[in-house]
């Protein structure tokens, strides 16, 4: 057993130093094909031995996919806010206060300002001991089990020297890239998307079930460490210890002994910031010596010893020329400006988004208007005011559409919703944007359909629904042509060969061989993305189980809301959404979930709808595997459908409540390894 823990212990402190090289210096050392399989084979050993659990192994950042309720935790050091300033002049009077007051020689630290969500990190004897927001600066949420997920945050320090306990300050921010790659499948699924990566990072940080945080791939930037007995008595010095701890302490940061060179700093990161990874909003500047922080003390919301400049939001003026309105595959309109176009942020704008009818009646939006326009979280250009100043005499007020602009429908508005939506959904940009979703690669992966050949086929009148695709044929293919116009204006002209035609229907056969939960997510039910697709094929199995499941069925399947099950259940009761399924059905396509691809093991649970509850040797998503691999279904809460409930250690007492009021039967870990062993 000794061995055992002693490997155990190894294999931790090697993917440790590995996350630290991948995550935090980006200089990986290991294939990921090795650190998988030493991964692995730490998992397999913690399963087998689990009285060597340890909450900060690297195991544990996969998360949990039980939900947590954030309780709330008093700061030892309140996290004040900081004063703004937005100009040279400002940042001179915040120096000459310091200057007075010190009445001797200082320096400043000048740092990154980082659009994300702040959070404190205490580590006792080296391991991270508890995570918190910001919250109103007196308390926040513990959030540990979710920051535990994000990988360049260590969970045990590296070397040596650090205090018993202390506490490190930082930002949790989600990189640009994550943030589009979450927003794109956040609209593929219907939902809408984020208004920019702060957004994004404190709405995934506030999620309560860790398993999806760590799918989010947060990353976290420290920049303030607390504490007794802490390195040394500059702040800068103690964040070099604080690197050589194995802490995402960033380069970016600089001392400067001046006012102008603060503002040189200043001006360098303002033109740079867009060429870095994520967003910051500005500059914070700090007194670097501890001691004359001390001196200098704080008032009741902010420290007197830094002060943050903000860039301001770059804004340009320009002319609305007119006002469209565009229609998803949902059926959703949107207002859009067209602008006179207008260098913004490094690009030229042409384009920027009204959002809904409600903002344009806000703004009071006439054609003609000068207007002030951003870029929403640096990326999406938005219209962000009027200037009544240069307002036409001859202006009229705008009025929303009433029919839609393409099919000539009435439009509706849903009930506590912000959008106008078209009804038909026949609607050539609503038929046009579901056939686009089906051949995209998450879904049925038709590649060969791309580059504007869809649009060729529609104006073809080839294809009016996915199920089209199906009976095209080579002949009706071969010679076809169409010239196109962007949106940029340019023209490029579409054509139809021998090889072309070949490729593209030997794509779409080959679609058929797509799984079942990836033909669910294709068909395009409003709020069902991927991962919603997954669970509700693996729950129902086949498209007419699902087609026939109650709302009370649905609602049992973990992460489906009401919402979801409203529109699923919606779906299935249109007759031309049915008669579409069987001709895909006849085409080949697959409705049912495959089982020998799903590991099936044994019937001993077939039929049985199961609730797993509490904390396990092993980790849930192993529980639930083997309630799948032996017939049975996994539902995340109680009804009266439910055949029994696995419970583990510290079982939810709202579960156990219903459990007993329902009388479903409460079995434990043992007694569901001899039902499946049996």
């Amino acid at each position: 057993m000794e061995q055992t823990e002693q490997r155990i212990n190894t294999l931790r402190r090697e993917l440790e130093r590995h996350n630290y090289l991948y995550y935090v210096q980006s200089q990986p050392v290991i294939s990921d094909y090795d650190y998988d399989m030493m991964f692995k084979e730490l998992e397999q050993l913690e399963k087998q031995y689990p009285m060597y659990a340890d909450p900060n192994s690297p195991t544990q950042r996969v998360g949990s996919d039980v939900n947590v309720e954030f309780r709330q935790v008093k700061h030892q050091y309140p996290m004040l806010s900081l004063d703004n300033t937005y100009n040279e002049s400002e940042l001179a009077d915040f120096d000459a206060r310091v200057s007075k007051e010190l009445a001797a020689a200082h320096r400043y630290v000048c740092e990154l300002k980082y659009d994300g969500l702040s959070v404190s990190l205490t580590y006792r004897n080296g391991e991270l001991l508890r995570a918190v927001t910001r919250g109103d600066g007196i308390q926040g949420d513990d959030v540990t089990a979710n920051v535990r997920t994000v990988r360049s945050i260590p969970l045990k320090l590296h070397g040596g020297g650090w205090p018993e306990e202390f506490e490190i300050r930082g930002e949790i921010v989600m990189p640009r890239q994550v943030f589009e790659k979450l927003n794109i499948e956040r609209i593929e699924a219907g939902e809408a998307p984020f208004a920019n990566p702060r957004n994004a990072a404190s709405g995934t940080l506030k999620m309560q079930n860790s398993a999806q945080v760590a799918k989010r791939s947060l990353d976290c930037f420290l920049y303030f460490l607390l504490g007794e007995n802490l390195p040394a008595t500059s702040h800068y010095e103690n964040l070099q210890k604080a690197r050589e701890w194995g802490f995402k302490i960033p380069f970016y940061a600089s001392l400067c002994n001046s006012v102008e060179e603060i503002t040189q700093f200043i001006a360098e990161w303002d033109a740079g910031r867009r060429s870095l990874p994520f967003d910051i909003d500005g500059i914070v500047v700090k007194v670097d010596d501890l001691s004359q922080q001390r001196q200098l003390g704080v008032r009741a919301k902010s420290p007197r010893w830094a002060v943050a400049y903000k860039f301001p939001a770059e804004r340009v003026e320009t002319r609305l020329d007119s006002i469209s309105y565009q229609v998803g595959r949902t059926g959703v309109v949107t207002p859009v400006a067209n602008l006179e176009p207008v260098r913004l942020a490094g690009t030229t704008v042409k384009r920027a988004t009204l959002h809904n009818a409600d903002q344009m009646q806000l703004l009071d939006i006439r054609e003609g208007d000068t207007v002030f326009v951003e870029k929403g979280g640096e990326i999406i250009p938005k219209v962000i005011g009027v200037n009544p100043d240069k307002r036409p005499a001859d202006s009229v007020p705008t009025q929303f559409i009433t029919h839609c602009p393409e099919c000539g429908s009435a439009l509706l508005r849903n009930e506590g919703e912000a959008a106008w939506c078209c009804p038909n959904d026949r609607c050539p940009p609503q038929v046009k944007g579901r056939i686009e979703h089906f051949i995209s690669r998450k879904a049925m992966n038709i590649d060969s359909l791309g580059e504007g050949k869809l649009e060729v086929l529609y104006d073809k009148g080839l294809v009016r629904d996915v199920a089209d695709l199906y009976g095209l044929r080579r002949e009706q293919l071969v010679g076809l042509e169409k010239i196109l116009t962007g949106e940029d204006g340019n023209r490029r002209k579409i054509a139809f060969g021998q090889r072309t035609a070949e490729n593209m229907l030997a794509g779409i056969k080959a679609s058929v061989q797509v799984p079942f939960e990836r033909v669910l997510y294709a068909v395009g039910i409003r709020f069902v993305g991927e991962t919603i697709a997954r669970k509700l094929a693996r729950s129902f199995k086949s498209i007419d189980a699902l087609a026939e499941a109650t709302c009370e069925q649905l609602t049992a399947v973990d992460e489906i809301g009401e919402r979801i099950a409203g529109s699923v259940a919606d779906f299935f009761s249109r007759e031309d959404n049915l008669a579409l399924l069987q001709r895909l059905k006849q085409a080949g396509l697959r409705f049912t979930v495959d089982e020998d691809a799903r590991g099936r093991k044994s019937d001993a649970l077939q039929g049985k709808t199961v609730v797993v509850s509490g904390v396990f040797s092993i980790p849930r998503d192993d529980i639930k595997k083997m309630i799948e691999e032996h017939g049975g279904k996994n539902t995340g809460s109680i009804s009266s459908n439910t055949d029994f409930v696995l419970a583990g250690e510290k079982m939810g007492p709202e579960k156990l409540k219903k459990a007993e009021s329902l009388h479903i039967p409460i079995i434990s870990e043992e007694e569901f390894y001899k039902l499946i062993e049996s």
